[in-house]
């Protein structure tokens, strides 16, 4: 345990559970006051942080210094690149995309919240709008962020020896301060947006498992059962982490790889193949035509779409950064910067255009044919995945392979974020004792639990409203870390050519 990270990150953390759970009500309210003044005052600075660390990301790649090998010019990939690109998603977008594959297009082009760019909801062009913006949302931007924290962590733990922690891509900046209570600062902020955003996004698995199953077998989606299934996941989340990396973490992720390959090919297959195959092209052309202007913080027409949806996810990315960022350091070494950064800017680029394409396009056709329920419009965001799949061959099965995929993806996310959190807390060890980990894994099923039951009805809200008030103060941190970060690139690369390094 690293004192005082470990015991100040969870005394307020707990601290927060406690308070959550007793005074619910005044949690939501906090909650939500909170995220009406970030997106207030601060939209702008999520926008313009998100551009700068994608231009950062880009220049990086094309510059000499992509040529920098993570862990030495002799180092070796510790993974194939298959299992590579399966645990980036499982530990980073894998729920996500599940809960809003099918709903996110389509609350876009039925105007659920708005519609971006104020386009006239129900039209060709609101369908193109609503395939840009959700690859928008789940492409380049994103993965920048995750990008920049795990090539920091990555280079210093594997090129310079420094610590598996947040602090140490803060070294040039801050030297041997980094050991101290500037260090400490940096970890417990990295631990509290990691509990967060991890928080957010086991609260959405809870959801729609919980509706998934209310919807197959007629059981209530209470927050009972919503609070039953974090118990039973986080327990197989424990298991998980008791097994190993390779026998918990890379197991898991290459069956969620298989499974969610099977779900996409049996969606793009039983649902509208020619309008699905049509769907990629416009998808890609429309994300390039609309990605400055769904960049605009300024005068926007659609700000109750822009807070609710590209505000939020910018948070929940920043806020996930310090989590997805050292999972993927950990399991990148050997890989060149330039490898590094292409694989994971661009591979997630081309799943996001397949899967919000496959299964936008297939829920949008459905409204236009007035198939099914999901023409009356959206009712909850976690039921449209299963009354899209009601109007397609074999319901019950594909239904049920959704939730099977939501309770894995679940179990991979909650055990790589114990990982990554009792990495921070145990000062960039990366062989504490398993039972740390374990007590991160049931804190983060706390939190979450905690999120949902003061969210009561407005859940959904309450988990948006915590990762956007736990992003904020991380937007800073990943600016001057990517300050750092050049720094460090910088002295390493003067190294190479002066031939102190072998290149």
């Amino acid at each position: 345990m690293h004192n005082p990270v470990f015991f100040v990150s969870a005394f307020l953390i707990i601290t927060f559970v406690l308070l959550s759970l007793i005074y619910p009500h005044i949690s939501q309210k906090g909650l939500e006051a909170t995220k009406a003044w970030t997106l207030q005052y601060f939209d702008w600075f999520f926008v313009i942080a998100t551009n700068f660390v994608l231009l950062f990301c880009v220049a990086l790649a094309v510059s000499p210094l992509g040529k920098i090998r993570l862990g030495g010019a002799d180092a070796k990939p510790e993974f194939g690149i298959a299992s590579w690109i399966a645990m980036l998603f499982s530990a980073g977008v894998g729920i996500g995309m599940l809960f809003y594959g099918a709903a996110e297009p389509m609350a876009y082009y039925t105007d659920w919240g708005g519609t971006p760019l104020n386009v006239e909801a129900l039209t060709p062009e609101a369908e193109r709008l609503a395939l840009a913006a959700t690859v928008f949302h789940w492409g380049l931007t994103p993965w920048a962020v995750y990008a920049v924290i795990g090539l920091a962590l990555a280079f210093f733990f594997f090129n310079k020896g420094l610590p598996l922690t947040i602090r140490s891509a803060f070294y040039p900046i801050l030297g041997e301060r980094i050991w101290g209570w500037p260090g400490h600062f940096i970890d417990i902020l990295a631990v509290i947006a990691t509990l967060f955003g991890l928080a957010t996004s086991l609260g959405f698995g809870a959801q729609q498992a919980a509706t998934g199953i209310s919807f197959l077998f007629g059981v209530e989606a209470s927050l009972t059962s919503q609070l039953l299934l974090i118990v039973v996941i986080s327990g197989l989340a424990i298991i998980s982490v008791m097994r190993g990396m390779d026998g918990g973490i890379k197991l898991l992720s290459n069956i969620n790889m298989v499974l969610a390959a099977s779900l996409l090919a049996f969606v793009f297959i039983a649902g509208p193949t020619m309008a699905i195959f049509s769907g990629f092209g416009t998808a890609i052309t429309s994300y390039v035509e609309y990605a400055i202007p769904l960049s605009n913080w300024n005068d926007r027409a659609d700000r109750i779409w822009y807070h609710g949806w590209t505000i939020f996810y910018w948070a929940w990315w920043v806020s996930w950064s310090p989590f997805v960022g050292m999972f993927i350091a950990r399991i990148s070494k050997g890989r060149t910067i330039r490898q590094f950064l292409t694989v994971v800017l661009i591979v997630p680029v081309i799943v996001a255009i397949i899967w919000f394409t496959t299964f936008g396009v297939t829920a949008i056709e459905q409204v236009k044919e007035g198939v099914g329920q999901l023409p009356d419009g959206i009712n909850e965001v976690p039921l449209v995945l299963f009354q899209m799949l009601e109007n397609m061959p074999f319901p019950f099965f594909a239904s049920c392979l959704a939730i099977v995929l939501l309770i894995i993806f679940f179990v991979t996310s909650s055990d790589s974020g114990s990982l990554v959190i009792d990495a921070i807390t145990a000062g960039g060890r990366t062989d504490a004792p398993v039972a740390q980990r374990i007590f991160w894994a049931v804190l983060q099923g706390l939190v979450a639990a905690a999120l949902l039951v003061g969210g009561g009805a407005a859940a959904l809200g309450t988990l948006q409203a915590g990762a956007i008030a736990s992003g904020l103060p991380f937007t800073v941190v990943l600016l001057v870390c990517c300050y750092s970060l050049f720094k460090g690139l910088m002295s390493e690369y003067q190294l190479l050519k002066a031939g102190k390094v072998a290149d």
